[in-house]
Formats: structure tokens, sequence, C-alpha cells
């Protein structure tokens, strides 16, 4: 999996979110795939985390960075919502698979913590 680099991370997961993407990784049989991370518009707050997998980003449109061994895509426009967001894993949020996000550019988060409202 080749990375091109950003000077830094825009999205920064726990030692326990890393963990919980190469374990969903490894069960779908997407170990070489980045781990694309955005919004987009819905849910109840109007804007919709997206946590997939991706195994071609695209340079022209995507930030990409490496994060322990771990690869990880941004859109550009998802970028400015995402900015020094962290990603956590805990099984407390079940609706999301676990993943929390911990998100400074979030003004609002709906009550199941997969929609928020920007600033």
């Amino acid at each position: 999996m080749e990375t091109i680099p950003t000077t830094e991370p825009i999205v920064t997961l726990t030692p326990a979110a890393i963990t919980a993407v190469k374990r969903q990784a490894k069960k779908a049989g997407k170990e070489e795939a980045f781990l694309r991370l955005g919004v987009r518009g819905g849910g109840c707050s109007g804007l919709s985390y997206v946590i997939d997998f991706e195994a071609n980003p695209d340079p022209e449109f995507d930030l990409l960075y490496q994060q322990a061994d771990l690869g990880v895509v941004v859109d550009i426009k998802s970028a400015k919502f995402l900015k020094d967001t962290t990603l956590d894993y805990n099984i407390k949020n079940l609706m999301e698979g676990g993943f929390v996000f911990d998100n400074p550019q979030a003004v609002r988060s709906c009550g199941c913590g997969t929609s928020f409202t920007a600033k």
C-alpha cells in the first residue's frame, strides 16, 4: 500500500480504533485497503460521519496519511469538517460499530453520535 503523507493527520486514531479497524479489515478481506473517513450530508444533525475502506484513493481529491501501519484517506471536502478530530473505539456506542468521534468542529451532535452540526 503506497501512501502520500500529509503534513499531519486530519483524524487521529486511538490505539483502540486502530485495532478495531484492522480487525474489521481482516474480517472483510480488505487488509490492504485504506481506511476512508469523511462526512456527507444527512443525519439528524446535518452531517453524518463516513467510515469505510478504500482500495484506490485519488490523490487529486483525497488526503492520504499513515498512522501506525494503517493507511488513512480523507477527501479534501471532508477534511475541513474533520480537522483535529479523534476517532476512538468504545463498545458503549454500538450504533456506529463502537467508533466514537471527538470532533472539535462540531457544535452539536445527535444522541447516537453518528451525525453533527459543524461550526
